[in-house]
């Protein structure tokens, strides 16, 4: 067995991946959606609406502004019925519009939708420059979709000193349970394939590779026969191993590099896309699609209808799970994204947004944490962190406000994949310290740049 991993840490949770073997069901288009301008890294984007307005499915809602930051658009047509304030799904406040549909406009678009066909010919694709190509991704508020939702303009467009070689595709999909990454690999493989093409492209290189965890054998053979008349397109198989899907992860494993610390991973020679991120160039560039739609698998061991589901973004996430069979009986917590990374939620009484790649619905049973007890300095926590750091010793400079020891103890280099609370014996909550550690050092270090 093809044995390619990083080699610091890592753990290997129970994989639950219920709905591995189950195909992309497209959700209706709802009659009403709530359109967040802030669902990406960077700057809030602008809202180019009124109440009142009309628009049509794919218009644009709120516009970039400055470099990282991304467009947004409507999944469906109608009239701006609400420019507010809506909750998030943890509590916040967000600027957001709502678009509400008459029945003329829902059945204009399902008829658009069954109609769309290419608006550029492969000839006209492959006459397109680089610049034209980020162009595309720019106007299309494509972002990252493993679940970072870092622009893609901005990761093709590297900083001063750094040089882009290579192309790294994730395709690991390593957190339990989700498995929408799969689906889309199963179901839309050659599409795939054409879009990191089109990046390969936009940044430059002539070799991208794709890395797959070996527990999806069909998603491995399925990009493989795709990939397999493309030149510089080559497919990898990963050892099944948490968090292979990191980026700085990913990177060891398949360029044998490491990011130093305080770097961007394209210092290495690479820039890391998700299939998902790769699936949304081809429609931008083949359709003029924006991203207003995505794969979400929702689950969890008691849900009636788990499934992976296109679904539009801005849709309501307790109308998702109503299609999904509801909230079962026993659920004592939601979160969105995976039980590693994923955050619990506050309300399902909120829009679905751009990084929401999982709805999760664990029972009572599963949702309960340990008993605090006292760390016993067994230092598992040191040797499951992948990035080398002492979770222990973060958590506890933490939880004491000792800012200026946790930065030296580089807590910025913490990707909070979770590992060293969920192999920590006496059940202490150190990604919690961790994330709030984080943080606070952030803001020092943003203050401190500004004088």
């Amino acid at each position: 067995m093809n044995t390619l991993t990083f080699h610091k840490g890592g753990v290997h949770p129970p994989e639950n991946k219920l709905t591995a073997s189950m195909p992309i069901v497209p959700v209706e288009l709802p009659r009403e959606v709530t359109v967040t301008f802030s669902q990406h890294i960077g700057a809030m984007a602008r809202c180019v609406l009124a109440k009142g307005d009309t628009v049509n499915r794919g218009d644009l809602v709120a516009e970039a502004v400055g470099f990282v930051s991304a467009n947004v658009h409507t999944p469906i047509s109608g009239t701006v019925t609400r420019v507010d304030k809506s909750k998030t799904a943890y509590g916040f406040t967000a600027d957001t519009v709502t678009i509400t549909a008459t029945s003329e406009d829902h059945e204009r678009d399902m008829k658009a939708i069954a109609a769309m066909s290419p608006v550029r010919s492969d000839s006209q694709i492959d006459a397109l420059t680089p610049e034209e190509i980020v162009a595309i991704i720019d106007r299309a508020g494509i972002v990252g979709l493993g679940g970072a939702t870092f622009p893609t303009k901005v990761k093709l467009a590297p900083p001063p000193g750094c040089h882009a070689e290579v192309l790294v595709i994730n395709g690991v999909e390593c957190e339990p349970y989700l498995t929408n990454d799969h689906a889309l690999m199963l179901a839309h493989s050659r599409e795939i394939v054409s879009g990191i093409k089109l990046l390969m492209r936009a940044a430059g290189v002539n070799r991208a590779i794709v890395g797959i965890e070996n527990n999806k054998p069909d998603a491995i053979a399925a990009m493989r026969d795709a990939a397999r008349d493309v030149d510089g397109v080559e497919v990898a198989a990963l050892k099944v191993k948490y968090p292979q899907g990191g980026e700085k992860q990913l990177i060891e494993a398949l360029l044998g590099k490491e990011v130093p610390s305080g770097a961007l991973p394209v210092s290495t020679g690479a820039i890391v896309q998700n299939v998902a991120t790769a699936y949304s160039v081809y429609e931008a560039v083949c359709y003029d699609k924006p991203l207003i739609d995505r794969i979400v698998t929702v689950t969890g061991p008691s849900v009636t209808h788990p499934g992976n589901y296109l679904v539009p973004i801005g849709m309501n996430i307790m109308s998702l799970i109503q299609v999904a069979g509801g909230v079962p009986a026993d659920t004592g917590k939601i979160i969105l994204g995976g039980p590693m990374m994923g955050r619990a939620v506050v309300t399902i009484d909120t829009p679905t947004v751009k990084g929401v790649s999982g709805v999760l619905m664990l029972p009572e049973s599963q949702s309960r944490r340990g008993r605090v007890e006292p760390c016993i300095r067994c230092a598992s926590c040191v040797s499951a962190c992948p990035m080398g750091l002492e979770p222990y010793l973060m958590s506890t400079l933490s939880r004491l406000g000792r800012w200026d020891e946790l930065e030296h103890n580089k807590v910025m280099n913490c990707i909070e994949c979770g590992c060293c609370s969920y192999i920590c014996p006496a059940s202490r909550p150190l990604l919690d310290y961790i994330r709030l550690g984080k943080s606070k050092v952030g803001n020092l270090i943003r203050l401190r740049n500004k004088k």
